[in-house]
């Protein structure tokens, strides 16, 4: 017997603009806040919207080839976050410093759910940007898990959006990001240490363009995103 065939996905709704408030992103590794959701941040700056970035990890295990001095690399990557995030008009960010690329503890996970639901409940956020259920790296992952626990902590009643890197999605919700895509590319090309390494100003913009097929007919620049499970959200 033939399996039955499963039904398309409805094609996700299409919006012009962000949704507006306080804005708390969360990123694993510092360059995920600009890949993913880096577009809209700059719409939130550009109606000057309130845009907290976390970034997560310190991301020292992004030079697997140790072609950069190991005693500066952490600081190298928070400069060209910072960088990066001033291309959008985003001077507010926290980056927590944890270890990335290893195997994380029950211990580990509760500690990154404390401080992401300390981080939610001083910020307030209206909205909240943060990895994708399904994100293939096992730091994005995990911090989907600890972001998720972390609202449900404090019953936090506004909008989560999944962003997308390392896995492409089946979205909800794409957002048209033309206007800011050269902000978003001057963003990503601030992180030489990792362009080095991977062409991300080639990969991610040409997602973001992919992503404008179904609704802009391939025209210009979209990101894209899943509403959280289990969390309010219009």
């Amino acid at each position: 017997m033939a399996p039955s065939a499963l039904p398309p996905p409805q094609n996700p709704s299409w919006h012009l603009d962000v949704p507006h408030g306080r804005i708390l992103v969360f990123a694993p590794h510092p360059d995920d806040e600009i890949a993913g959701p880096g577009g809209c941040l700059a719409l939130h700056r550009r109606a000057n919207d309130m845009v907290r970035v976390i970034v997560v990890s310190s991301g020292t295990a992004g030079d697997p080839e140790a072609r950069f001095d190991a005693a500066t690399y952490a600081e190298l990557r928070r400069t060209e976050s910072r960088a990066g995030l001033r291309e959008l008009g985003v001077d507010d960010a926290v980056y927590w410093g944890l270890p990335d690329n290893c195997v994380l503890s029950e211990q580990d996970l509760e500690l990154g759910r404390q401080l992401a639901a300390n981080a939610i409940a001083e910020f307030r956020p209206d909205v909240i940007y943060l990895p994708w259920e399904r994100e293939g790296h096992p730091d994005h992952h995990a911090l989907y898990l600890i972001v998720l626990a972390a609202m449900q902590r404090v019953q936090f009643a506004g909008e989560a959006l999944g962003y997308e890197v390392w896995n492409a999605m089946v979205p909800d919700v794409v957002v048209d990001i033309t206007s800011t895509a050269d902000a978003k590319r001057r963003a990503i090309r601030a992180h030489a240490s990792q362009t080095v390494y991977t062409d991300f100003e080639h990969t991610i913009l040409g997602l973001n363009a992919y992503r404008s097929m179904v609704h802009a007919r391939g025209k210009g620049y979209c990101e894209a995103f899943r509403r959280v499970p289990g969390i309010r959200t219009p």
